[in-house]
């Protein structure tokens, strides 16, 4: 170890999509931990669209500060450690933030978490980390999720919406899958085996969901919201469940778009409409990794992650998810495993 660490700064509040100039990659002294910290040499850093709303203003958690370290889930090995639950060696993440080093607080709550043995740091950071819990959360406990129900999932080809329908056909449901373009759609059907899938940017919406959805939408697990939720509103099934977990469509916007017009459709079909943040199951956090890991391992879920490589990428990585790039879980490298 050096006695600098490399970190992105956010440098102004963006306007519209994230720019380069919006962050600043800068060189500060090498944490040290204090007592009940461990210190983690990053490897990878994970991109999620909820990082653009942290950057815009206060959400679920404050807004990252002008000038401090771009917020986000990180993941590494530990390499010097003052709490006797982490080794030195041992692999974690955590809401590490974009540096090369950081240090963490074991028991201030949160998510920190060992990454399970046997289980790469990639996977560990995808379908059995923060995007396989807040799908494992969202489908189980607010969608409440039955087998034999339909469930549709908007966002279907990302990161969350993948581990969402394919922990929907594990606990036998029927699933629909809306994704862009037809590259992404073949996934879903030909790979992860979803019964059908819509591409948004070809095909009629509304007619499509009319052909998939016959029997009406029992759950909808929704991330992206504006015209995508006003569509799949019009098919919802008696007591269905809509799911929010994100509306990347419109993170960008300067202005809020209007409300969904369709949302009358809950009051006939005697429907539900609830937001959730995966720190309210932080608590459940063994339990879900217990289920996921063994539909791993039975081959009922399959891990996608899409690596940008190196550092200096990791802004134009972030906006990856915006213009749908990204082919899975975005990660960005930024620096090889320490082991052999």
């Amino acid at each position: 170890m050096g006695t600098q660490n490399r970190c992105w700064l956010l440098e102004r509040r963006p306007r519209g999509m994230a720019s380069a100039e919006d962050f600043r990659l800068a060189s500060e002294p090498m944490p040290e931990p204090g007592d009940g910290e461990i210190l983690v040499r990053t490897e990878l850093l994970s991109c999620d669209p909820t990082q653009r709303g942290w950057m815009a203003g206060e959400t679920y958690m404050p807004a990252v500060g002008l000038g401090e370290v771009m917020r986000g889930i990180a993941g590494g090995e530990v390499v010097v450690s003052r709490h006797p639950r982490f080794t030195v060696g041992q692999r974690v993440q955590g809401m590490l933030g974009w540096q090369e080093y950081a240090t963490a607080r074991v028991d201030e709550g949160g998510f920190l978490q060992p990454i399970p043995d046997g289980v790469s740091l990639e996977t560990g950071m995808s379908v059995l980390g923060l995007t396989g819990l807040t799908a494992y959360f969202g489908l189980l406990d607010v969608g409440r999720a039955k087998a034999g129900e339909t469930v549709l999932v908007s966002g279907a080809a990302g990161a969350t919406g993948s581990v969402v329908g394919q922990i929907a056909k594990a606990i036998g449901c029927r699933v629909v899958g809306v994704a862009g373009g037809p590259e992404k759609c073949r996934y879903l059907s030909e790979t992860l085996g979803f019964d059908a899938a819509i591409d948004y940017k070809s095909e009629n919406l509304v007619s499509r969901l009319r052909v998939t959805c016959p029997n009406g939408i029992d759950v909808f697990f929704d991330n992206v919201g504006g015209v995508v939720l006003d569509a799949a509103l019009l098919f919802l099934a008696t007591r269905a469940r809509v799911v929010i977990c994100g509306a990347i469509s419109g993170y960008n916007d300067e202005t809020l778009p209007p409300g969904p017009k369709n949302y009358i459709r809950l009051l006939v079909q005697r429907g539900r409409m609830e937001g959730f943040n995966f720190l309210d199951y932080a608590h459940r956090t063994a339990e879900a990794i217990a289920v996921l890991s063994g539909w791993l391992r039975e081959g009922r879920l399959k891990d996608r992650v899409d690596i940008v490589e190196g550092f200096e990428n990791a802004p134009a990585a972030l906006n990856r998810l915006f213009t749908g790039e990204n082919q899975g879980k975005q990660l960005v490298r930024i620096a090889e495993s320490l082991r052999s």
